[in-house]
């Protein structure tokens, strides 16, 4: 299968740190994406990137996706120099064991392990410790340990970003891939009749921070937010009511969250545009979670909002996968989208 898109820029997205209030490497790359592209690009006071393109009417659009990945931050370097560390997001700690992990100290990045309790030393009944149980292993004297690492360091995990089969893996898809379709969308748009706000923004795993800030700040009339969502269509989930997506089988329509219910004729529109277009397209209910989308629905005064995600296996780990051509999709559907937005389409309830 070949990518219609450009591979390199979401390996790039998705291989470069950045954890939430940490972002700078990936706001390097928006700004770098968007110079050209827009009108106009500003960064706030929390590091939100604001790319605009500036409309024929006076109509705005804010186009949320959200920079940050989970990860954590040191809390302690021991007596032997092994570090205690607290998250920056919602971790599985079943999945932390024996995994490489990057720490961001103030001059260098450092290559560590967490590490694992040997399985023949566990009591029958002890499993693996929850996040404030982990530790990190630089393999370093602990005198170098302490004066290379300080207490508020970062850490993300360290993994490689790769094709398997028709599907994309790696780190930080949530929501690397989601912020790769917004910029992907503002190279494709052109002339748009209402003014489009792209926002890449920080601190969505913490609590939406970044996207409450900026629904403030911009005030839009409308917003349509990107995030990734759950697709459970593997072993293990026996019923397919739970699977919530699939891959391969388009952009998933955003009709609720557990931040969010989206605005009834802004996803009927999108459901029309998709079939109009012959876009692959599948409606989404969620049941728990929530994205930037509920940040802009009621920041600022009522806003009518919709949202479109890109089906993701494996969430909060280090194998997320998302099919290429729903990657595809989502792109051609937020394209199409934005640029049939005219400000004069009746959202009213």
């Amino acid at each position: 299968m070949a990518f219609d898109f450009d591979f390199e820029l979401l390996w790039e997205l998705s291989e470069t740190s950045g954890a939430p209030g940490y972002e700078d490497r990936i706001r390097s790359i928006v700004h770098r994406e968007l110079e050209g592209e827009v009108d106009e690009i500003r960064t706030d006071a929390m590091g939100n990137v604001v790319g605009t393109l500036e409309g024929k009417r006076d109509y705005e659009v804010a186009v949320p996706a959200h920079m940050d990945e989970i990860g954590f931050m040191v809390t302690h370097v021991n007596e032997e120099g092994f570090l205690s560390i607290d998250s920056l997001g919602g971790w599985d700690s079943r999945i932390l064991r024996a995994q490489r992990v990057t720490v961001h100290a103030e001059n260098e990045d450092l290559t560590g392990v967490i590490g694992s309790t040997p399985p023949h030393l566990l009591d029958e009944d002890e499993d693996e410790q929850d996040v404030s149980d982990v530790y990190i292993d630089l393999g370093l004297p602990v005198e170098e340990a302490e004066s290379r690492v300080s207490v508020g360091d970062i850490v993300t995990m360290e993994q490689t970003t790769t094709r398997v089969g028709d599907h994309i893996t790696g780190k930080a898809l949530d929501d690397r891939v989601c912020l790769f379709a917004m910029l992907e969308a503002a190279k494709r748009i052109e002339n748009p009749e209402a003014t489009i706000h792209f926002c890449a923004t920080v601190q969505e795993e913490v609590g939406l921070r970044g996207a409450e800030a900026l629904g403030v700040d911009i005030d839009p009339d409308l917003a349509v937010a990107l995030d990734v969502t759950v697709a459970n269509d593997i072993p293990g989930v026996k019923y397919e009511k739970d699977y919530v997506t699939r891959l391969g089988e388009g952009t998933a329509i955003k009709l609720k969250d557990g931040s969010v219910v989206t605005s009834p004729k802004v996803h009927r529109r999108m459901r029309d545009l998709a079939e109009q277009r012959d876009i692959a397209h599948q409606l989404e209910v969620l049941p728990s979670g929530g994205t930037d989308t509920a940040g802009f629905q009621n920041t600022h005064g009522a806003k009518p909002v919709g949202a479109i995600s890109i089906p993701t296996r494996y969430l909060h780990t280090v194998t997320e996968s998302a099919h290429g051509d729903d990657i595809s999709a989502t792109i051609d559907l937020l394209t199409a989208f934005l640029e049939t937005e005219t400000g004069e389409h009746d959202y009213s309830l």
